[in-house]
């Protein structure tokens, strides 16, 4: 049901933020059919959450993707050209992917490496696909001008005028929960997910699929 409805939309590109499996209960034979359905529809580009970083079978998920012709960017950046104009997509790890040292300090090291990725969109705009929306002064003080995040799931419960309850690392009540947000330059779009993780239920939190038209 998700391939066809992701068919009906006919994007130009297809974007991964991340926990494509539940460390907690790993299946990448789902995410493999998932991929093998998508990849006929757009271009697929990926970067990793929280979740990858907890699993053994990283490696395995990643040869699955790349055999697949997903573009993993794990501190990459790509050129999408149309008509002699360019917008440069990056994407870099989540940041528990960085070093062994608290997250605090894995920040850190995230914060740096991102400031020299930065550096390539140019004068171009410049998309960003990253797991973490609470990182969004980062991403502003890097430059991006459009960023694709997710791991709040929304807040998992939402109430009517309030929005999402509790999301990690944010704790109760958090201001990056789902939808669109602004910082200076940039315009971070959170994505509540399709999934659950420890929480089995959604309570006024659909899932969903974003579609994001980029107007000159």
């Amino acid at each position: 049901r998700l391939s066809e409805k992701v068919k009906t939309l006919s994007p130009d590109i297809i974007v991964i933020t991340g926990d494509l499996i539940d460390s907690r209960r790993t299946n990448l034979s789902v995410s493999e059919k998932l991929i093998n359905e998508l990849k006929t529809v757009a271009p697929i580009y990926y970067v990793t959450g929280n979740h990858e970083s907890r699993i053994p079978e990283y490696s395995e998920l990643r040869e699955i993707l790349e055999k697949n012709g997903v573009s993993v960017l794990d501190g990459k950046s790509i050129p999408i050209e149309r008509n002699g104009d360019a917008i440069i997509l990056t994407g870099i790890d989540d940041a528990t992917f960085f070093g062994s040292g608290t997250l605090n300090e894995r920040e850190i090291i995230f914060t740096q490496r991102l400031k020299e990725l930065a550096k390539d969109k140019g004068r171009n705009f410049g998309i960003l696909l990253s797991h973490r929306p609470e990182l969004i002064d980062i991403y502003a003080e890097c430059g991006f001008d459009l960023a694709f995040t997710g791991h709040a799931h929304g807040g998992q419960i939402r109430l009517p005028f309030v929005g999402g309850i509790l999301t990690p690392n944010q704790g109760f009540f958090p201001e990056y929960d789902a939808g669109e947000f602004k910082k200076g330059g940039l315009t971070m779009i959170v994505s509540r997910g399709l999934g659950n993780s420890v929480f089995p239920f959604r309570i006024f939190n659909r899932p969903e699929i974003i579609v994001c038209e980029l107007m000159r």
